[in-house]
């Protein structure tokens, strides 16, 4: 009878621990998609502000489940807060874009992009989709452009690497249209 209880209690015990672990936390990275230009630039551009939806500013993947309805992917995050990843993102790229080492966050240069990313949704296996509303302005007269970005980008496959690539093609198609208006108006100065 004794053997049994200790049986037991040992069974439970074996039980309970298999209960309590959980999967492991996998961390995402937003990446530089914009192909490099051939040409060089001496054009300087300072990224800044960005804001992102309040919905989607925390360390979780938030994932579209039905109409109107998102759920939280406490096991697949953001490895970095996502208003940071985007700003890095979108530098990278202008730099590759408009061939200038010279693009900086929040500082003084001859231009400086301004971006409210007002939808950054996700759905596993299905897109990717940015909505964000961007200004460019000249800093030397004042003069500003301002445009729109609104990519859909299809999600190759259910994994979070997947959605995390299709992000980072939006943002690359952002900063194409944020360094096409920087161009144009390096353009006009001359």
């Amino acid at each position: 009878m004794r053997r049994s209880a200790v049986l037991l209690v040992y069974g439970l015990a074996v039980f309970l621990a298999g209960c309590g672990s959980s999967p492991a936390t996998h961390y995402y990275t937003l990446g530089a998609a914009a192909e490099p230009v051939g040409r060089r630039s001496s054009v300087s551009v300072a990224v800044g502000p960005i804001s992102i939806p309040a919905v989607v500013d925390r360390p979780q993947f938030v994932v579209s489940t039905a109409p109107n309805q998102i759920g939280l992917d406490e096991f697949n995050q953001w490895a970095s807060p996502l208003q940071n990843n985007i700003a890095r993102v979108v530098v990278e790229n202008l730099v590759a874009l408009l061939g200038t080492p010279r693009v900086i966050l929040n500082g003084d240069a001859e231009y400086r992009a301004s971006i409210e990313v007002q939808r950054f949704e996700s759905a596993p296996g299905e897109a990717a989709v940015l909505d964000a509303v961007w200004s460019v302005r000249r800093l030397k007269d004042g003069k500003t452009e301002t445009g729109r970005t609104t990519a859909r980008e299809a999600v190759q496959g259910r994994s979070y690497d997947a959605l995390a690539a299709a992000h980072s093609r939006a943002l690359a198609r952002l900063s194409r249209d944020i360094a096409d208006a920087v161009l144009a108006f390096d353009r006009s100065a001359l």
